[in-house]
């Protein structure tokens, strides 16, 4: 859709917004750009699913909108040696069925997510974790395989808590049609490509919610987004592009939260392909061929940072000296030439629509850099839950767009799945000697040498190019004025339990 057309739309939705009134000071409405794919936290690999899963459950410890890992379901934790960890639980919390919390929910649910059977799709950030012991009801002990400065990032990443006895009663698939946790909103249903609808927990051991039901809504189109928020039909949006912002700043009945993301936008290289793309100087190639200032200016509307390496000053491992490749299509064309495709080559370059700000719109114009290099690409615009499908399932021709929020707030939170096996669900690059340089800096408890070991592994990947670096996102969220207490965070998590109308 056209930058025009969509002032168009959103313009004919303002107007109609002006007569029309707010939903029910009982309900909160959120539309984001894409549907939640699974029920299921160990089927989740992106923030949309998190943000259902943040609302229903809780996890030991949880980031705070600084990336610092607060107590939530641990009262506080304790580090007996440098792999062996003991958390203390906080007493009197209850499931969403009245069945209290104990370290045995604990165990079951951190083993469910380390099991290779289970797949978990975010397992690779628990695979430092050996076993989990309960001490006590209270008491549970997390041992690791070696050393792991970050596991309380790992903790506070779907780490979420389910009921044990419960789940294998039902088994998973029956307990994920209607799941329980102790979180602040309990689960009611859920219309694929509709609407989920969550209802207040009132037993909630941080304090009621202030309104009685949640409804997380997809919409893909930023146009229909905005008409929803504009017509009393949703009181939060996400993912509005920067050129909408100065006609809803004008709108007396809106607010618009703007906030550097901690997501890195780039481009997938199936490095295990075709034999092109297993060629360091055409992937070097690729990224001289983009032109990154020129697609922030003129499609973000200067709303974005070029980006080196896919991650970002608020991951710990980031160097700042590191500058991002230049827009140089002469010399594009002669790596190509030195790879031994002085003609190009053909790439599927696969694409979703609404997922990411204007992500259709800046695939395209990528896909029009790389033609301009020889690189012919057939371009594919896809659903965001089929392209999770492709991209998980290690199922990706070529080329794919995609971000990466990186929630854990650590190099390890990009590099560990995208680079350190080519087991884990997100690679599509790897070497083994990278693979053990970055082991070796997840496992090592003193920060100096950490931070050395990712600036040196950073220059790898730099040269390596195994993706096309694009940039670093700023969202922007817009909330009717009736609702108070939402803050817009870097990690893109919505949190409501504070929130009022």
């Amino acid at each position: 859709m056209k930058k025009g057309f969509l002032v168009v739309l959103v313009g004919m939705a303002l107007l109609f917004a002006c007569s029309l009134g707010y939903a029910s000071k009982d309900e909160v409405v959120v539309c984001q750009g894409a549907e939640v794919n699974s029920l299921d936290p160990a089927r989740h690999n992106s923030v949309t699913d998190e943000n259902y899963a943040v609302q229903v459950f809780d996890s030991l410890y949880f980031f705070d909108a600084n990336g610092i890992p607060q107590p939530r379901l641990a009262l506080s934790h304790k580090v007996i040696n440098d792999t062996t960890w003991e958390f203390k639980l906080r007493k009197g919390v209850k499931f969403h069925d009245g069945t209290v919390l104990t370290a045995k929910d604990v165990k079951f649910s951190i083993d469910r997510m380390i099991d290779p059977q289970v797949k978990a799709l975010f397992g690779t950030f628990y695979s430092t974790i050996k076993e989990v012991t309960v001490v006590d009801d209270y008491t549970v002990r997390i041992i690791t395989k070696s050393p792991d400065p970050i596991l309380l990032n790992r903790l506070s990443l779907s780490g979420w808590i389910l009921p044990a006895d419960l789940v294998q009663k039902q088994g998973a698939e029956t307990f994920f049609q209607k799941p329980i946790g102790t979180g602040p909103f309990k689960f009611v249903s859920w219309s694929r490509n509709d609407r989920m609808i969550l209802e207040a927990n009132q037993n909630y051991w941080g304090g009621a919610p202030k309104f009685k039901r949640l409804v997380i809504r997809p919409v893909p189109e930023i146009a229909a987004r905005v008409a929803e928020l504009q017509t009393g039909n949703a009181d939060v949006i996400s993912s509005v592009p920067p050129f909408l912002l100065g006609k809803l700043k004008e709108m007396p009945n809106v607010t618009v939260q703007p906030v550097l993301s901690g997501r890195t936008i780039f481009v997938y290289i199936n490095t295990y392909g075709q034999d092109a793309l297993k060629n360091k100087k055409v992937r070097q190639a690729l990224n001289y061929a983009i032109d990154r200032k020129s697609i922030i200016d003129s499609i973000l509307s200067g709303a974005g940072v070029p980006n080196a390496v896919a991650i970002t000053k608020y991951h710990f491992g980031f160097d700042p000296t590191l500058k991002p490749y230049t827009y140089d299509p002469a010399k594009a064309k002669k790596l190509l030439a030195e790879a031994g495709y002085p003609n190009g080559f053909k790439v599927e370059f696969l694409s979703p629509s609404g997922r990411y700000v204007m992500d259709k719109e800046i695939a395209e114009a990528v896909a029009k850099m790389l033609n301009a290099i020889g690189v012919q690409t057939e371009f594919k615009v896809m659903e965001w839950g089929t392209l999770v499908q492709i991209y998980s399932g290690k199922k990706l021709k070529d080329l794919g767009f995609i971000g990466w929020g990186n929630t854990l707030s650590d190099a390890d939170g990009t590099y560990g799945p995208y680079f350190g096996s080519a087991e884990s669900p997100f690679s599509y690059y790897t070497t083994p000697a990278l693979a053990d340089k970055l082991n070796k800096a997840r496992t090592t408890m003193d920060k100096k040498k950490r931070l050395a070991m990712y600036k040196q592994i950073q220059a790898e990947i730099f040269d390596e190019a195994p993706l096309i670096f694009l940039y670093q996102q700023v969202d922007n969220y817009v909330t009717s004025k009736e609702l108070k207490g939402f803050q817009a965070r870097g990690d893109e998590f919505l949190l409501f339990y504070k929130v009022s109308k």
